[in-house]
């Protein structure tokens, strides 16, 4: 597992998800704070549409939708960010290894 800390899920673009999947990994979670508690405006909502465009690409190509995901999640809600990571956990394991792993 790779983590990568941005000050906002804002930042997060397309090409960094894709290019993640591109090099191996089998999935990408973004997790961002929750709709309207984004301290740089829309920043996760921006983010959200860039994961679910993400989704599509993987979908067209046939790598799976589902190899991405947003989870909005604060600081203080540990346990929800577990479940979180539990979730995309279980998607990956029924999606299986991403084929693209060398």
């Amino acid at each position: 597992m790779i983590v990568v800390r941005v000050k906002c899920t804002g930042r997060v673009d397309v090409k960094h998800i894709l290019e993640a999947i591109r090099q191996g990994a089998d999935g990408v979670m973004v997790v961002g704070c929750h709709p309207g508690e984004c301290d740089f405006g829309d920043g996760n909502m921006k983010a959200r549409q860039r994961v679910e465009f993400a989704k599509k690409v993987l979908d067209k190509v046939g790598l799976g939708g589902d190899r991405v995901n947003m989870y909005n999640v604060s600081a203080a809600e540990i346990g929800r960010f577990r479940d979180a990571i539990m979730d995309m956990i279980e998607k990956l394991k029924k999606i299986g290894p991403n084929p693209l792993r060398g």
